[in-house]
């Protein structure tokens, strides 16, 4: 089998993991747990949950007690997406090649779904204390998924961006804040999720976060590439936003050639530092170069 019948392979397995933690849409809520399905169900690569399941993995994990994590990372991306997309933000119609959330249910509605998918998030994650298994690990799994989704995390990140726009040009340091936290913060709790429930040591996964953040950064600074160079077709969702909300990017600071340059800086400092890692790392590292050398 080669890289991308596996890729395709897994992204199957995952895409069946989290779509059996969405809840039932019937009761007077029923609208809102349809914009939250509707919102988790365009597509998608996948990729937080699946960095997850393949730590977790590369550290000896056979069985099934990632599940619930792998479907709680997966709705809190995909409620910042919703709201990201509000008219209040970036102002996005398309996301994925689909209608975005607010464009199909409405404007509150959309607000109400990325707040129903950031609360079932954590109602699926602690479905893992069920079996009574690893206490500790999944209370220490599900601070970092606080941590990092929460205001020193993405929101943190979130909030910097919505304060960078209509500004002339914000400094390098700022930018890097907002990549760091809105982009790589999540990357840094998967892989960090995945390595704490396998029991990896804490010297591992400290050395996971900072994968994770080379990861998140050469991945953002590719979007921002891309938002220049692609197309709705190409990319599934509307291209110069960044120019529209006058947003600084790497772009914008040191052009194409040198942000390029960049991504290529800092999916060098994630590989080295993947290769310290256990276990088969091959699908890992292909994984990694075939997300940030992407074109849509």
């Amino acid at each position: 089998m080669n890289f991308k019948e596996e890729l395709e392979l897994r992204i199957k397995e995952t895409e069946q993991i989290v779509l059996q933690f969405i809840p039932e849409e019937v009761g007077y809520q029923k609208t809102v747990i349809e914009a939250m399905n509707y919102s988790l169900k365009a597509g998608g690569k996948r990729i937080r949950p699946l960095f997850m399941q393949l730590v977790y993995q590369l550290f000896g994990a056979t069985d099934n007690e990632i599940q619930p994590f792998m479907a709680a990372i997966e709705m809190i991306h995909t409620y910042s997406l919703v709201h990201d997309d509000l008219p209040s933000m970036d102002n996005d119609d398309y996301r994925r090649g689909k209608k975005t959330t607010h464009k199909v249910y409405g404007e509150g509605m959309a607000i109400l779904a990325g707040d129903a998918l950031l609360n079932y998030a954590f109602e699926t994650a602690l479905k893992s204390f069920d079996n009574g298994i690893c206490f500790e690990r999944k209370a220490k799994a599900l601070q970092i998924l606080a941590r990092k989704a929460g205001i020193f995390g993405m929101i943190g990140g979130q909030t910097a961006d919505i304060e960078a726009e209509n500004v002339e040009q914000i400094p390098i340091e700022q930018l890097n804040f907002i990549h760091e936290n809105k982009t790589a913060a999540l990357l840094q709790a998967a892989v960090m999720i995945g390595a704490i429930m396998a029991g990896a040591t804490d010297l591992q996964i400290s050395l996971l976060e900072d994968i994770g953040f080379h990861i998140g950064l050469a991945f953002q600074i590719q979007d921002d590439i891309l938002d220049v160079t692609s197309s709705l077709e190409q990319l599934g969702k509307a291209t110069g936003s960044d120019e529209k909300n006058k947003k600084t990017t790497y772009v914008t600071i040191y052009g194409i050639l040198q942000s390029k340059e960049e991504v290529s800086r800092h999916i060098t400092e994630a590989n080295q530092k993947i290769l310290t890692l256990p276990g088969d790392k091959e699908f890992l590292l292909d994984l990694v170069n075939s997300l940030i050398y992407r074109e849509k």
